[in-house]
């Protein structure tokens, strides 16, 4: 803490008053300050061989004799009245766990303890255990692939005033999502050389789009997933406007693949395609006709995909 500051954070006990030396955690600015600090201290390693988080740091290398180098590196700028907990370390892994999902060399998956939840979890009897499942599988939703479509049987019993009644319909979505995460997929990580591939599908109710990509082997990967619900407006939308939304909400959220690779496009329809060729569009498709020409994307037909693993799974 900075001296001037330190008479600022003092707090009474019944014997004393005491005041902080060290800056808690607890405090408004303290994760930016934090953070701050941490990019000053690793400028030159971020997002090379050091990922930050909040208070958790992750150092990382291809091979264990520039690993062992590396870290000489970080110990030394630790000394600066930087501390860190023994217990929580783990030195020179091929995998771990950080910010609850395991990190290895060739991807991101699912801790097991979260699956294991999951899958001895009983059907929801009423609106609170909905909400907790609903939780759980938020907070997965990057692995689990058209998460809005699969769950879209639970939407009717979320909303006020529903009468809660666990019928055949959700029982069923409800056992499927549980076969699903039985093998969920391993997001790989980016290859920067080969160019990413987007599917994506707009059905009656939510939209979904799946990153993926060749991996050194020619087989495709996933690297994210994405779905949300349609909102009331966009239900009355047609089968083509959808469509041009599911690839307007991947661009919202893919904008730095986009800005750097050219995408290849793949979905059961062609209607962005239609859309690009139309020289006179109203003004929601020509607005986002704006945003599709701002990038390079190649476009496929997904009739014209055969023996991909893919572009079935998104669905």
């Amino acid at each position: 803490m900075s001296p001037k500051d330190e008479e600022c954070m003092a707090f009474r006990t019944p014997k004393e008053i005491y005041y902080y030396k060290v800056m808690p955690f607890g405090l408004k600015n303290t994760g930016a300050t934090y953070l701050r600090a941490m990019q000053n201290i690793f400028d030159d390693m971020l997002h090379k061989k050091v990922e930050c988080y909040v208070d958790d740091l992750v150092f990382k290398t291809k091979m264990r004799e520039e690993h062992l180098t590396d870290l000489q590196i970080v110990f030394d700028r630790l000394k600066y009245n930087l501390k860190m907990n023994p217990l929580k370390c783990n030195f020179v892994v091929m995998s771990g766990k950080f910010l609850c999902f395991i990190v290895r060399h060739h991807g991101i998956k699912v801790d097991p303890k979260k699956l294991d939840a999951i899958e001895k979890m009983p059907p929801p009897r009423n609106l609170n255990e909905l909400q907790s499942l609903q939780g759980y599988l938020t907070f997965i939703r990057r692995f689990v692939s058209n998460l809005a479509g699969r769950c879209q049987p639970f939407n009717h019993l979320m909303k006020k005033d529903a009468n809660f009644q666990w019928d055949e319909g959700c029982q069923n979505t409800f056992a499927s999502i549980k076969k699903y995460l039985l093998n969920p997929p391993v997001l790989e990580a980016l290859i920067p050389e080969k160019p990413p591939i987007l599917y994506i599908v707009a059905q009656e109710r939510s939209i979904a789009a799946l990153m993926a990509q060749e991996n050194e082997e020619g087989k495709e990967k996933a690297l994210y997933c994405l779905s949300r619900t349609l909102a009331e407006n966009e239900l009355k939308y047609s089968p083509v406007e959808k469509v041009c939304l599911a690839l307007f909400y991947a661009i919202k959220k893919f904008g730095h693949y986009f800005e750097v690779y050219s995408i290849r496009l793949i979905s059961r329809a062609d209607s962005v395609k239609f859309v690009m060729s139309r020289p006179v569009l109203f003004e929601r498709l020509a607005k986002w006709s704006i945003v599709f020409n701002q990038y390079e994307t190649e476009y496929e037909s997904q009739k014209a995909i055969k023996g991909q693993a893919l572009p079935t799974s998104y669905s």
